[in-house]
């Protein structure tokens, strides 16, 4: 049998003598903590490719600079360890500051570097002879010959080092007396002003932080020290920071974010044994909750994503080495002192990834499920009020108690001594205070309703409440509708239908009685059926009750009235239309909003806001990944028809394989969207405002440089065969909600429309920072806007007022969202289709936003 365990040894060169087990130990890394069914006398030695922090090597004589040895991010070897900075700041760009708003001061989570390094890095390439694949042991070798390389870094096959020496080969043995030759290469070096400065920057950081006794999980450090049991729910949480230095607009600047890690104390044993006990086909049951999970192993610290049980091995089964077949009980004894209690529980197989084979490993990885933690929360987790509740207490940390911690974690730094040793031997100072700087807030915006009445927006970002006194901006009554609801909660039900038909009056528009389709029971195949029934009476909407949330059920009826039957629906649950007494005081607010979403769906616009442009189409993209098929995406585009003289939407979605390149869907889409105008307006737009969304830093060179070249080229194409020679006007922006930034007013969260771009800003990008939206709990999180193409014609301050206009057209909610309208459709759609249609929706509903 060729499968192996987590970090099997099998090249040659390496054993587990004592000469490995001593390299191994130095400068040992801290490991998550021993679960319960683990028995170890001794600390076990972390696998080589385990290794995710660094060591600190003494300085030698004729070195200044202390060395660091080991990559703590954690990375493989090979893996390069300077990223590329994309330059996508157009060149003809004078400005990006705004001038409109309010000016004020707002405090950052950054800290200045006050000293910029001035040193040279030498590069050199690392390879042994004979081969040896285990990162671990490179290092240890390696680290024989510290007085000779003096300081360095070495991430298993680059060395960095601070002198330069004429060095070619160097000797060791392994535990055998074999020799080990060491080739060492010169490919280059690292001055003070290239970008790989800031890789090295950030690994002299992490190495000053192991000093703070925090524990490396995956690439952040926490507190485990610091963390909080929340026994009920089987769950820890660990308090950390995720740290980034790299060049802002004028310094160089350190990002300090506080963050908290789940750490589940249940294993997927445990999770076995519940399955066993509750369920009769066990086996399936439990294949079926893991599959997908990732699952951490305390003794590697590594995480693993399972792909399958195999009930067909157990511990008891033998896998070969180098020194002949073992099992697992004998393999985890040996190499790690674990004693495996359960000899008859089943394997759980994980498959190479695509880093692992790229890495030499290509054979599958069996787990033990009694030493694998699950991590992750479940949707039974997120659903679970009380746990969420429980956990936001903790996590939820408001700007005063945020910003307290921020300086005590610079403080915590700057009194460590081994910190500030590897700080000031690479001639780093950070500042103690917070980063000061400019910023605006925007003008509020003016809503529009009905009759042309308007509402200031305030601080709160929320105008549920105008809709008592005002109507809907643009209404389409509703005439011919159905209602499918289960028989025996008719009369729940009909109460509700007239709690909808008084709202809309007070709106302004006519709801009619429904007819109503009393389902004897709420088997999906009930559904399926009635749906059938009330589209073939052409209604305008349907409406249809659910006992209780159920996916099943959802996913049901949603394909049916998107994809087999298609009409627009409205999918509501008994207990929000028929809550408890002491719950029905909200009863008249959640049908207000179920009918302002129906008009949404059927074309009508509950409001508007002043928009200074026609012809303007705005363009929102999302990619959705599917829960159950992890290599298959949905990327999802919807766009306006002009918000001034139109309230119709275009959308399209189509479905993706993992790594494919989605230019020309994206530029086939924007063509029917095109189409989908003209035929609307008779002529193209006069602008396009495209917001790109779901995009990591690492797809940002692919975006500027394939996606939006191959969309302009399409577009101009298109504009130019129509008589406009100048081509296509249009501004891409991508957007991206999962960053670190967080800025502060007073010790207070700051207002609606507060926007930044300079300072903390990048200097190789046209970008800006905009807080749109209001929180009652926690710290607001800015949004991240990154202008990567812009020949729209308006000016810096223009983008960044329309994008917070664009903020306020979300019409699931009656307030501002974190991003532009657009996006947060495009989402939406995307995610519908990825979790519950699985198959593309007709092209009927198109211009309807069903899928709100």
């Amino acid at each position: 049998m060729n499968n192996l365990p987590t970090n099997s040894v099998h090249s040659r060169g390496r054993g587990r003598g004592t000469k490995q087990k001593d390299f191994a130990n130095r400068g040992l890394g801290l490991q998550l903590g021993q679960s319960s069914n683990e028995a170890r006398p001794d600390k076990p030695v972390p696998p080589a490719d385990a290794l995710k922090t660094t060591e600190i090597i003494p300085e030698s004589k004729d070195s200044e600079a202390q060395a660091i040895e080991g990559d703590p991010r954690g990375s493989a070897r090979g893996r390069r360890l300077i990223t590329e900075v994309v330059r996508s700041r157009p060149q003809e760009l004078t400005t990006k500051a705004g001038i409109s708003g309010t000016k004020i001061n707002v405090q950052t989570n950054y800290f200045k570097l006050l000293k910029r390094p001035c040193w040279t890095i030498y590069q050199y390439r690392v390879d042994f002879e004979p081969e040896v694949d285990n990162t671990r042991y490179r290092r240890g070798y390696l680290y024989e010959h510290k007085n000779i390389l003096g300081g360095y870094i070495f991430d298993g096959t680059i060395l960095f080092c601070t002198t330069q020496f004429n060095l070619k080969e160097l000797v060791t043995k392994n535990h055998a007396g074999e020799n080990i030759t060491i080739k060492i290469k010169h490919v280059g070096s690292v001055e003070a002003a290239d970008n790989q400065q800031f890789q090295v920057l950030n690994l002299l950081l992490r190495k000053s932080m192991e000093s703070l006794n925090l524990q490396l999980v995956s690439r952040n450090y926490f507190d485990a020290k610091a963390k909080i049991k929340l026994n009920n729910y089987h769950v820890e949480l660990w308090p950390g920071y995720q740290t980034s230095i790299r060049q802002h607009e004028s310094d160089i600047l350190l990002c300090a974010n506080v963050v908290h890690k789940v750490m589940r104390t249940d294993t997927l044993y445990d999770i076995l044994n519940e399955a066993i006990r509750h369920t009769e086909d066990f086996q399936d049951a439990f294949r079926r909750q893991v599959m997908g999970m990732i699952c951490l192993t305390d003794y590697t610290n590594k995480t693993y994503r399972i792909d399958d049980v195999d009930f067909g091995l157990n511990p008891l089964s033998k896998f070969n080495t180098k020194d002949g077949d073992i099992s697992y009980v004998e393999y985890y004894k040996k190499r790690y002192n674990i004693t495996i209690r359960d000899h008859k529980q089943p394997l759980v197989v994980s498959r190479p990834t695509e880093k692992n084979i790229r890495g030499g490993t290509d054979q599958l990885i069996m787990l033990v499920p009694e030493l694998a933690r699950a991590t992750g929360m479940t949707d039974a987790m997120r659903a679970n009020f009380q746990l969420m509740k429980a956990m936001s207490e903790f996590t939820r940390l408001n700007p005063d108690r945020r910003i307290e911690r921020l300086r005590a974690f610079n403080q915590r730094l700057q009194s460590s001594k081994e910190s500030m040793d590897v700080l000031k031997s690479w001639n780093i100072e950070l500042d103690s205070a917070l980063v000061d700087i400019p910023a605006r807030v925007l003008f509020p915006e003016k809503i529009v309703f009905g009759n042309q009445k308007r509402f200031v927006c305030d601080n709160r970002a929320d105008w549920t409440m105008e809709f008592r006194k005002n109507s809907m901006y643009s209404h389409v009554d509703i005439k011919r509708w159905y209602v499918i609801t289960p028989q025996r909660n008719l009369r729940e039900t009909e109460e509700f239908v007239k709690l909808c038909i008084r709202a809309a009056s007070g709106m302004k528009m006519t709801i009619s009685e429904p007819r109503y389709d009393k389902i004897p029971d709420d088997r999906n195949g009930t559904y399926s059926q009635s749906i059938d029934n009330a589209v073939a009476k052409d209604p305008q909407i349907i409406m249809l009750v659910l006992k209780a949330p159920n996916e099943e059920k959802y996913s049901c009826i949603k394909k049916r009235t998107c994809v087999d039957r298609p009409v627009p629906s409205q999918v509501v649950t008994l207990k929000t239309i028929a809550p408890r007494k002491e719950k029905s005081a909200g009863l008249m607010s959640i049908a207000t909003k179920v009918v302002i979403q129906m008009n949404a769906k059927l074309m009508g616009a509950p409001w508007m806001i002043e928009l200074p442009l026609r012809g303007l189409m705005t363009v929102g993209f999302d990619v959705c990944h599917s829960s159950k098929n992890k290599n298959k995406s949905y990327g999802a585009l919807v766009a306006t028809m002009d918000m001034k003289s139109s309230n119709r939407y275009f959308s399209s979605v189509n479905e993706h394989m993992k790594g494919q390149e989605l230019s020309n869907q994206m530029s086939m889409n924007m063509t029917y969207a095109l189409k989908a105008f003209r035929e609307h307006h008779g002529i193209l737009p006069e602008r396009i405002l495209f917001f790109r969304d779901g995009v990591g830093d690492g797809q940002l060179h692919q975006v500027v440089n394939t996606e939006v070249k191959f969309l302009k080229t399409k577009l101009d194409e298109i504009y130019k065969s129509a008589g406009k020679e100048d081509g296509c006007r249009m501004a891409f922006i991508v957007v991206a909600k999962r960053i670190n930034t967080r800025y502060f007013t007073n010790n207070r969260n700051p207002v609606p429309g507060t926007v930044v771009d300079d300072v903390i800003t990048l200097p190789e990008r046209y970008d800006f920072f905009l807080v749109s939206q209001a929180v009652r709990q926690g710290t607001v999180s800015p949004t991240s806007y990154n202008v990567i193409h812009d020949n729209i014609g308006l000016s810096a301050d223009k983008l960044q007022m329309l994008t917070y206009k664009m903020t306020h057209m979300y019409y699931n909610f009656s307030g501002t969202c974190r991003v532009p309208s657009v996006c947060q459709y495009a989402h939406k759609l995307a995610f519908l289709v990825a979790e519950s249609i699985n198959r593309s929706p007709s092209s009927g509903l198109e211009n309807q936003l069903y899928f709100l």
